[in-house]
């Protein structure tokens, strides 16, 4: 028997349903799915929020997972590429998108699940998400330089003059303290979801379907996002206390999404390679951020205040007004010094002191135990998408490293940047029988133009 689609309103297809034998109303709960968000796609708009019925479409004109409403938990992990026959590649990541399209619908990994096919063979899902919804998973893909040119300017799989002048190695900042361990990659993926099992069963799969061609380099979970992506999301708060993330860019903003995070012909047609497949992607800046919590916590309100140029409470600026009120810089106290003060977070921070730049922040918590001196090792993971990360990060973040108040109890650690290819195309995917998504030699995959 069938399973029937779920009442509107619902939380979806659950792996339980696909695996008892509910593949084909699976298969037309995920085609409506992957229809959803074709009409915003298309005309450029962020996919609407399906977060009740528990799933986010996974094509469309840019990947999901990036002005996708921020998800409450996150699991990304950075790859090196062990292969270096570029077939093999080309395999993985069709292996990849097909897994992710699955996941993201809320279907096991492979056609069987974790519980049935044959005996003899290993299940072609782990199963530790079999009977949870997707619970809005996206999972995001992409390249790193090291994917391109390998530290000696080797020419790994024949992609080094499709290699975009903004995908640079990034400077070392000032006071940064970063562990090679944590850093850069071939490959990233992340996966957001609103619950952290979901998202580390995605990168399980995903890791294991990586077998002989890739291996995990680093990985960090989050959890509490520290911005918002959407005007229907509150302000969330930092581990500091403080919101985070005010003004940062929304899906609702499409023209100031074009400016600032998809990469553009225009930006394609100045560089000095190919770098055409990447129109309609953007970058993914991540930083591993170990905030100082226990000095912080002995620190005056007063000066956490100074330092971060908001009011704890409510998060308004201290020159006056709510939390989104606009900071005024000029005006003073009645020492005459700014009463946002000229080292303050938000102050350097702020466009107009960046040349009018603004980039979309999805940073998430981290605490992963502690050190040897009993200290708690959390802070931000610091995730940015942004068109250029040569003028939308590299400028601000060497003014915060230099000049930021806050760097006293801050302290990165780890680093990565990577050209985000954009979506696969609607109906484009390559299904089976039963409507759901196969991987075949001519499957197409995320980041297929860089290879054609």
């Amino acid at each position: 028997m069938t399973e029937q689609p779920p009442a509107p309103g619902s939380r979806g297809v659950t792996r339980r349903a696909v695996l008892g034998g509910g593949l084909l109303g699976a298969a037309a709960v995920g085609a409506a799915g992957f229809a959803a968000g074709r009409a915003a796609a298309s005309a450029g708009e962020p996919a609407p929020d399906t977060r009740a019925a528990g799933t986010y479409p996974f094509t469309g004109r840019h990947q999901a997972g990036i002005v996708t409403p921020a998800q409450d938990r996150l699991y990304l992990a950075s790859f090196d590429v062990t292969t270096d026959d570029r077939e093999d590649l080309v395999a993985l990541l069709q292996r990849w998108t097909t897994i992710a399209a699955r996941l993201t619908q809320g279907l096991s990994a492979g056609p069987y699940g974790a519980a049935s096919g044959p005996y003899d063979a290993p299940p072609d899902d782990t199963g530790e998400a079999a009977d949870l919804p997707a619970a809005g998973l996206t999972v995001t893909f992409g390249f790193g330089r090291s994917l391109f040119v390998a530290a000696d300017g080797t020419d790994r799989f024949g992609l080094a003059d499709r290699l975009p002048d903004a995908l640079v190695e990034l400077p070392h900042f000032p006071a940064d303290a970063l562990d090679p361990a944590r850093s850069d990659g071939d490959l990233v993926v992340q996966a957001c979801a609103d619950d952290p099992q979901v998202a580390v069963h995605a990168i399980r799969n995903l890791s294991r379907a990586a077998f002989g061609a890739a291996t995990i380099r680093w990985t960090q979970l989050g959890y509490g996002r520290t911005s918002s992506t959407s005007t229907a999301q509150t302000t969330p708060r930092n581990l500091f206390g403080f919101k985070d993330g005010t003004a940062n860019l929304k899906a609702e903003e499409p023209d100031e999404l074009e400016r600032h995070v998809w990469v553009g012909e225009d930006a394609a047609a100045h560089d000095s390679r190919d770098s055409s497949w990447l129109v309609g992607g953007t970058y993914l800046v991540a930083r591993r951020i170990r905030m100082q919590i226990e000095t912080w916590d002995r620190t005056s309100l007063r000066e956490q205040e100074a330092l971060v140029g908001r009011t704890k409470g409510e998060g308004a600026p201290l020159s006056g007004g709510e939390e989104l009120t606009e900071p005024d810089f000029e005006v003073t106290g009645r020492e005459g010094t700014p009463l946002v003060a000229l080292n303050s977070h938000v102050r350097l921070a702020h466009p107009t002191h960046n040349d009018g730049v603004r980039m979309l922040r999805r940073g998430y918590n981290f605490t992963d135990g502690n050190d040897s001196l009993g200290r708690l090792d959390a802070g931000l993971f610091f995730i940015a998408f942004v068109r250029d990360p040569r003028t939308h990060y590299v400028p601000m973040q060497t003014t915060l490293s230099r000049d930021d108040g806050l760097m006293e109890y801050l302290q990165h650690t780890g680093s990565g940047l990577f050209a985000v290819p954009p979506g696969v195309p609607d109906g484009s995917l390559v299904t089976g029988s039963d409507g759901t998504p196969i991987t075949t030699s001519h499957s197409p995959f995320v980041g297929q133009a860089l290879f054609a």
